[in-house]
Order: C-alpha cells, then sequence, then structure tokens
C-alpha cells in the first residue's frame, strides 16, 4: 500500500502527488504546527502529519496528532491520531487537561 501524501491548502488537506512539492512544503514546521502548550516544561504539541496514518482499506485518512513530551511515566509520549483539524484541536484540549491533572495529582500527593 502507497502512504498518500497530503499539504494543507487553506486549512484542508489535499492530496499532492509530487514529492518535491510536498517535501518543500512538509519541512517548514509553521505549515504543520496546530498548537502548542508547555506547561511546567511538559509540552503538549499537535501537528499535521502529512503522511495518512490510517493504515486500512477503509475510513478516513489520519493526519493530525497530538502528543505529550515529558512529565514523567504517566503521560510522557502520550499519543492520539485524528482524522481531522477539529478532533486534533479538541484532542490537543483535553491533552492539556491530563498534563494540568496530573501535575494537580503530583501536588497533593506532595501535601499529604
Amino acid at each position: 500500500m502507497k502512504m498518500k501524501k497530503y499539504m494543507l491548502k487553506n486549512g484542508k488537506p489535499i492530496i499532492c502527488n509530487n514529492l518535491l512539492e510536498w517535501a518543500s512544503w512538509f519541512e517548514r514546521l509553521e505549515n504543520r504546527k496546530i498548537a502548542e502548550t508547555t506547561i511546567e516544561g511538559i509540552r503538549v504539541s499537535t501537528v499535521f502529519l502529512g503522511l495518512d496514518h490510517n493504515y486500512f482499506e477503509e475510513g478516513l485518512p489520519i493526519l493530525w496528532e497530538t502528543m505529550i513530551f515529558g512529565g514523567g511515566e504517566e503521560i510522557d509520549e502520550y499519543q492520539v491520531r485524528y482524522a481531522s483539524q477539529e478532533e486534533a484541536e479538541a484532542g490537543h484540549q483535553a491533552a492539556v487537561l491530563l498534563v494540568e491533572a496530573t501535575l494537580k495529582k503530583r501536588k497533593f500527593k506532595l501535601e499529604d
């Protein structure tokens, strides 16, 4: 199965069959960054992947991803992928809430 390449044009994903055009577009992070939040050194990042990560023959392309970097075993490398930018934006906010809740829980345990 050939992995399809996508670019965002006016906020919408379009298939790009020209590898050089896609690579030139992809290398600029500002083209792909959807959201980034850092809380106490823990980074939540949501990006447009540029490649379809739906490895099955059916269903929507999976083109966005949210990850958490840092924060210890509980949340480090947390990862969720999405089929739409709206889902990705909501997922970013959910990941931020997860980081905040994890930090709050840790602080509560330290106060005991």
